[in-house]
């Protein structure tokens, strides 16, 4: 199933939040290339230089070990300064059409009510430290990891883990299809957000027991992990009490819509 949209409704507009996603389209398609066949090469060398290696913060990769990322292509891990700040930089990089797609899906559904009862800049603070927390919960469940990750959505899992605690009632919109059936359930956020977490969770696993740690089918799952906890257990730290009282003056606890 795939969320479509929450029936809650915004005291004022996300601009935060839209600024971070034309950020990360921008990004995506000035710096990466939009991930084009004839900027291959671009994409990978983008994914290489400005990707978190876990093994080159912490220095426990070998220099020099080569990660192939395409044909002719290998990923050398170095020793530059940048790499320090590639915890941040990563979070605006993505692999794949579908990658930026899903993580802008799940931001913009999630995080226009959390920019909502933080204001933009707190909400802005608010999604940088969820993805610096989520990059570091990757860097100590693989510390020696040679392989660059990129992508939003160890900061978006943070909005998803904020979201649960203030917003469990709200409906989500899920769009469930199998073959040529399809229909749109309505379940509690409680539902889909804990559904989702643990999935996360139980994919992680195995990585926790596999030779080397490396992420599971590619995704670094304990980022998400990382990322929703933070979320959870700081958003009561960065929301506004005058901003949560307006919205319960105009849409009551939660802001659901009427119906």
């Amino acid at each position: 199933m795939i969320p479509v949209s929450v029936e809650n409704r915004n005291v004022r507009a996300p601009w935060m939040t839209v600024f971070i996603l034309v950020a990360m389209f921008a990004v995506w398609i000035l710096v990466q290339g939009g991930g084009f066949p004839t900027d291959e090469r671009l994409l990978a060398t983008t994914v290489c230089n400005f990707g978190m290696v876990p093994g080159e913060i912490t220095h426990l990769a070998t220099l020099g070990t080569a990660v192939p990322m395409g044909p002719g292509l290998d990923c050398v891990v170095d020793n530059e300064r940048l790499n320090y700040l590639t915890p941040l930089l990563s979070l605006f990089l993505h692999g794949s059409w579908m990658h930026i797609l899903g993580n802008a899906l799940f931001l913009w559904i999630f995080g226009r009510a959390i920019e909502d009862v933080m204001g933009p800049m707190r909400f802005l603070g608010f999604y940088l430290l969820c993805g610096l927390a989520a990059s570091a919960a990757q860097i100590v469940v693989n510390p020696s990891s040679p392989i660059p990750t990129v992508g939003a959505s160890g900061a978006i899992s943070g909005v998803m883990g904020a979201y649960l605690l203030l917003f469990p009632r709200v409906k989500v919109h899920e769009f469930f299809f199998f073959i040529i059936f399809f229909k749109i359930f309505r379940i509690p956020a409680w539902i889909v957000l804990l559904y989702w977490f643990g999935l996360q969770v139980l994919s992680g696993l195995p990585e926790l027991h596999a030779s080397g740690g490396e992420p599971t089918g590619g995704v670094a799952v304990w980022a998400h992990v990382g990322g929703f906890l933070t979320g959870f257990l700081l958003v009561k730290f960065f929301e506004r009490a005058d901003l949560v009282a307006r919205r319960r003056v105009a849409f009551g606890e939660y802001g659901e819509l009427a119906g």
